[in-house]
This record gives C-alpha cells, structure tokens and sequence, in this order.
C-alpha cells in the first residue's frame, strides 16, 4: 500500500466536509467563567470536548490532576494490559465521523493490510492514537489542575481548585465527571491488607508501582480479574522470583455475560428498561464476575514460577522482618510484597469534591427494593442516574442542582449496563450527555432565545430585484 505523504489528509478532509464549528450559542451570565467543565483530560473528557464543540456549546474547560499528558488516564499509567479487552470494531472517540476513528488512524500510518491482521488494538497504539486525537482537534486540556470541591451557588458552581499547587476558584454551569474509574469513590484494598500491613508492603493495581523493585522478590496478588492478572504478568515479566495469585472463587470468572447485551437494540435503550431488570443483569455480572480475558491467563502461563490459588481468599497477614505473612485455605505464605487487584468501591460520600452535597445524592438503594436472593449492597451504592448521566436528587426538590452534574465514570454501570467512560460506553454516554447538557443550557436561558428567534430579519434583498419583471396588466398588454 502506497502510504499519503500526510497521514492526515483523511482526517483533515473528513473536516472540511462537516464544515466549520458552529458559533457558541450560549448567553454569556455574568461572573460565570465556564458553561461546561469537564473533569478529567482522557478518553472521555477529549470525546467530550469535541462535542460540545460540535454542538455549538463554548466556553468549555478541560482539567486534570496529572502531571502532563504522559501521566494522565489510565493507558500510560495503570494500565498493564498488552491489547485491550474491547473489539477493534467498536466506536470510540470519532463521534460518528470515521475519518477520526482508530481504524483510519492506524491505517493511515500503518497499512489496511496491518488494521486487518491485528485481533486487539494494543494499549500503546491506543494511546499514541488518543494522544494524536487531542492535538489534530486542539482539544486544550489543562494539566496540574485538581478539583478540591464542588460548591453549589445560585444557579452554578463554584469550583475550588489545585491548580500547580495554587488554590483557584471558578465558576461553571455543568459539570462533567470524567475522572475514571474511582471517579465515585476510590480504589478498594480488602482489610486483611490495609489493616494489617505497612503501607510499604502492598499496593493497589491503580497505583504507581516500581515492579523493577520487585526483581528477584516473592509476589503476592490478590483478585481474580484482569487487572490482578496483569499486574502479575507485568512483575513475572520484571524479573520477580515467584508470584503467586489468591482469586475468592473456587474456579476463575470466563463468562462474559454483559457481551449478550452488546447489540444495538439494547445497548441504544437500555437506560429506560424498568429498575429490576437492570437490576437483575446487574446482578447477573456479578455473580458471573469479572472476567480475565484468556490472552491475560496465558500471559502468566508461560513462567514456570507463577502459582494459582482459588477458593482461597487472604484469612489474616501480618508484618514480619518487614516481610507479609498470610494464611488463605488453611495455608501460611510468606511475601516480599503484595498487590490488590481487588478493583474498586462506589461511594459518593467518600469523594472530598462531593462533600457539600453527597448524601443528597439518590442512589440505588433509595430507590429500588430488590427482591429476596438479589440484595446486594455495592450495587445499591451506585447513584441512580438520569438519562443524561446526571444525578438526581433524594427528596425530589432538595438538591436541585444535581442535574447539572453529570456522571460519565464506572458508577454508572447499573444504571447503563456497562463500565461507563470505557470504550464501549462511548458512542450512547457521550451523545446522550452532550444532548441532556444541549437542552438544559438552551431552556435555562429561554427568554434570550426566545429574543433571538424571534428578532429582526435583514431582508436577503430589495423590491428593487424582481420589479421589471413585475405584470403591469392590461397596461402591459396593450404594448
């Protein structure tokens, strides 16, 4: 394939053809510095940004906590997975437009020859692609800049911020939470580790972890999915001396039952399926689990010094001569160092920038009452959201400016039937979040479009145009 000297002329043309940005539209308020703040800078907030663009809505603002973009999101950071979990296939960023999409992307550098032999797109290719996305489209993400707080005032926010180190407040009208998976509430550590071990000695798979350090070392990791599968690919692969996996279950998760809801019909109106059957496929999920694809079983497979462990959660650990001794299934092991790859919990409560409001937050629990043999308890903390990802209010009028915080993090799984600000998520939570923003901005100032619509009209010509073609009647026919 003879490749275009400019691997962006697609895209570039793709461009032209949807014509220009539409002209902001919203009525500027006064002493509000943004209409939308988006926070978080990866996948979703670029996504997010580019279509509010689209959509005519300016004055939005993109943050991240992160250094720089190296740092930010998960794909260059947390991220161990050699390709990722998702279909090529799947729409991500493009927002219908394939000239943006990955597919165009790689081919555009790489060959239609090499799109086609590549069964998964591999994690550092989607990351040079989501970088290239931000810079092509100018989306301005701006980095070292942490949300502190959402302080609700009279019509908006104000948001107290840690930009490099430097308290900041600013204003918005909406706001979006793109901020990842621990997004509504934190990474979970099972207490046999928190409780019991010295921080030195363990980790969480969402943290920075120096597996060079662990060459040569015994390695505990606990989970069964596949970020537990990846961190103990990644520190065999480091050079550790044995690694040894503790999964609950007495065999390993393989089925993936939310891909049976994977096709258009339900993905597209999944939102407005009544309480208990999300309920009951959220359930499903669960007691299904999570699955690690088989390409991250076989990763750890190929090292004679990996050891399995089902049905055998950690009972108790303790420190000993700065090493981690643990009992699970009536054994005691002894460890250098130990990982949890034991995901995340969901808890509005437990985000400081959620403070002011979080117990006003409707969740599952408040809303739908299970039937017996389906309670469970992370599921019922998961906020119940509004079509347009937002949250709703407990005691209906209480909080009303929850609407305008919209949800676009793993808290919204039970209410959308998938790990939403992942890949499959994006193609219905961008374009229903944008949609709800749209139409809640344009209403709340109705009154000046009202004046705008109904204004005057410069006339696109004069009488002066059509009058010699004007019938004189008989006066013209007597001539």
């Amino acid at each position: 394939m003879n490749h275009p000297t400019d691997p962006d002329a697609d895209a570039r043309n793709a461009l032209r053809l949807a014509g220009p940005d539409p002209q902001n539209w919203v009525p500027e308020r006064p002493g509000i510095d943004h209409n939308v703040t988006i926070v978080g800078g990866g996948q979703s907030g670029s996504a997010f940004a580019f279509a509010l663009r689209r959509a005519g809505v300016g004055r939005v603002s993109v943050i991240d906590a992160a250094e720089d973009e190296a740092q930010a999101g998960a794909w260059l950071t947390a991220a161990r997975m050699n390709v990722l979990r998702t279909a090529k296939t799947l729409p991500g960023p493009e927002l219908g437009i394939p000239a943006l999409s990955f597919q165009s992307w790689y081919e555009a550098r790489n060959g239609i020859e090499a799109y086609a032999a590549m069964e998964r797109i591999p994690r550092a290719s989607w990351a040079e692609y989501l970088s290239w996305y931000r810079h092509f489209l100018a989306i301005r993400i701006r980095y070292r800049t942490r949300l502190v707080r959402i302080e609700p005032a009279d019509g908006h926010f104000r948001l107290h911020l840690d930009a490099a180190g430097a308290a900041k407040v600013e204003t918005a009208r909406k706001v979006i939470l793109a901020n990842g998976v621990a997004g509504n509430g934190g990474a979970y550590v099972p207490p046999v580790m928190s409780k019991a071990l010295p921080a030195n000695l363990y980790a969480h798979t969402a943290d920075a972890i120096d597996f060079a350090a662990l060459r040569g070392k015994s390695v505990a990791v606990i989970g069964g999915a596949a970020s537990a599968f990846d961190a103990a690919a990644v520190a065999l692969e480091s050079g550790a001396a044995s690694v040894h996996l503790f999964a609950r279950r007495q065999t390993l998760a393989s089925l993936p039952v939310s891909r049976v809801r994977g096709y258009p019909g339900a993905y597209d109106n999944y939102p407005e399926l009544p309480d208990a059957v999300r309920w009951h496929q959220a359930i499903r999920f669960r007691r299904a689990g999570s699955t690690a694809p088989a390409d991250a079983v076989e990763r750890v497979m190929r090292f004679a010094n990996f050891r399995l462990h089902l049905a055998a959660p950690w009972l108790a650990a303790r420190a000993e001569n700065d090493r981690i001794v643990a009992t699970a299934a009536g054994e005691e092991f002894r460890f250098d160092f130990a990982v949890a790859g034991t995901g995340y919990f969901v808890d509005p409560v437990a985000r400081p920038e959620l403070a002011d409001f979080a117990e006003n937050i409707l969740l599952w629990r408040d809303r739908f009452i299970p039937s017996e043999g389906e309670e469970d308890a992370y599921l019922g903390a998961h906020p119940y959201l509004g079509a347009g990802h937002e949250y709703r209010d407990k005691v209906a009028g209480a909080a009303p400016y929850l609407r305008d915080i919209h949800v676009q993090n793993p808290a919204g799984f039970v209410s959308f039937g998938f790990p939403v600000g992942d890949v499959p998520s994006m193609k219905r939570g961008v374009a229903a979040v944008v949609s709800r923003i749209s139409r809640d901005l344009f209403f709340a100032d109705l009154d000046a479009h009202e004046r705008r619509i109904t204004g005057d009209v410069m006339p696109e010509f004069g009488e002066e145009l059509y009058a010699p073609a004007l019938w004189r009647g008989k006066e013209e026919a007597r001539q």
